[in-house]
């Protein structure tokens, strides 16, 4: 009698031990297995596996992609403008095995890796770069993560600059810069409409001047313009020949000598 309880608590202590071994990994898991202390070649999952504890140490990696906010770093650009510039971080991990063993948490050395690339690149360019050409620099510190990030079996897919904080200072400063170049731009476009116009008076003198009559059908042309709109104004057409005549009319008149005169 002693024997049977005993082979059947044996039988269920195997039963316990075997189900505690069962592991169920879901499809993004991975899991890492330390037998007596070495890891074996290749990582288990996913779907079922055993883990014969104490024997068996299992550690579990998942292979989705993940976020990682940097906090806000006081950046110093290259032309002397402090700015607090934060980003974030897209990555996954491509080896499991290197992520646990080569690196003692990925997670926080790929955090301050990315602190310290951030200032160093920031700190290199100018304000007006890292304002205008954000998809440049964030091209050049996912090459730079991902380049330190390899040994550690962590890849890099993507990084973003989210916002750039100025002082208040500097907004002023760029709203006066801004609206300066505002007015340089439309001085430059008035100045280019005035050569244009002078350019065109010009050519209409030059064919005015081969054909006199084109200044009389400009007169009748400007005439129609004032008649068709409804206005108060009453036009005396006036030829300039008339003019013209009276004037060498006074002049002669002007030259001749008068009575009584010697």
């Amino acid at each position: 009698m002693v024997d049977v309880n005993f082979g059947v608590v044996f039988a269920v202590i195997v039963l316990i031990y075997l189900m505690s071994s069962i592991k169920i990994l879901r499809e993004y898991e991975r899991g890492v297995i330390f037998r007596l202390g070495r890891l074996l070649p290749q990582p288990k999952g996913p779907g079922v596996i055993l883990v014969f504890a104490p024997f068996d140490r299992i550690v579990r990696v998942s292979l989705r992609i993940d976020t990682l906010e940097v906090p806000a770093q006081d950046v110093v650009t290259r032309d002397n403008v402090t700015v607090k510039v934060n980003a974030v971080i897209f990555f996954r991990v491509i080896d499991t095995r290197l992520a646990i063993v080569e690196v003692a948490n990925f997670l926080y050395a790929t955090s301050q890796l990315a602190q310290t690339t951030l200032r160093s690149v920031l700190g290199e360019v100018e304000l007006d770069e890292l304002l205008s050409q954000r998809e440049k620099l964030n091209v050049r510190l996912q090459s730079i993560l991902d380049a330190h990030t390899s040994p550690w079996g962590v890849k890099v897919t993507m990084v973003e600059v989210k916002q750039v904080d100025l002082a208040p200072e500097m907004i002023r400063a760029l709203a006066r810069q801004a609206e300066a170049e505002r007015e340089r731009r439309a001085k430059i476009i008035h100045a280019e409409g005035e050569y244009t116009a002078a350019e065109k008076l010009a050519m209409a003198a030059e064919v005015i001047q081969k054909q006199p009559a084109a200044i009389q059908l400009r007169y009748l042309q400007t005439l129609v313009e004032i008649g068709a709109e409804k206005n108060t104004t009453i036009v005396f057409p006036l030829p300039l020949d008339i003019i013209a005549g009276l004037g060498r009319a006074l002049d002669r008149v002007g030259s001749e000598p008068r009575a009584g005169n010697p």
